[in-house]
């Protein structure tokens, strides 16, 4: 099972390994009583969905030989509750090339990549009943 590990490292600023030798520093913004010394949960939240939208239809269309040289996804955040997600709104930018109906199809595979479904609540997460002290 893959792995990822927070360490605090001040204040909010935590350090994230990911397994495969990836770092990067999650924070939350100063507004929020962080360092702003790296995106937010929230915000790596959205870029997770983003990024895998854009590897999902870029796939898809790679399958297909459907020409996907220029591909942007903006993922537009509503806040309900502080620093909670109401919902994400996702802009696809495609080439003018596409006709209509392989832009009918991006947008609807697009909804199918793991982080829009985890999301959507077809990924359980569990609290393990464990605690390590360190």
């Amino acid at each position: 099972m893959p792995k990822v590990v927070a360490r605090r490292r001040k204040g909010y600023t935590h350090d994230v390994e990911i397994e495969g030798g990836h770092k990067l520093v999650v924070d939350e913004p100063e507004s929020g009583g962080g360092a702003d010394e790296g995106p937010s949960p929230t915000r790596l939240l959205a870029a997770s969905l983003a990024a895998c939208t854009a590897i999902t239809i870029e796939m898809y269309a790679e399958r297909k030989e459907w020409p996907l040289d220029e591909v942007e996804v903006d993922v537009e955040m509503e806040y309900g509750k502080p620093s909670t997600p109401k919902a994400f709104n996702v802009i696809l930018r495609l080439p003018k090339e596409l006709s209509e109906e392989q832009t009918d199809r991006l947008r609807a595979i697009a909804s199918h990549c793991p982080v829009h479904r985890a999301l959507k609540h077809e990924t359980d997460v569990t609290v393990i009943d464990r605690v390590e002290l360190v």
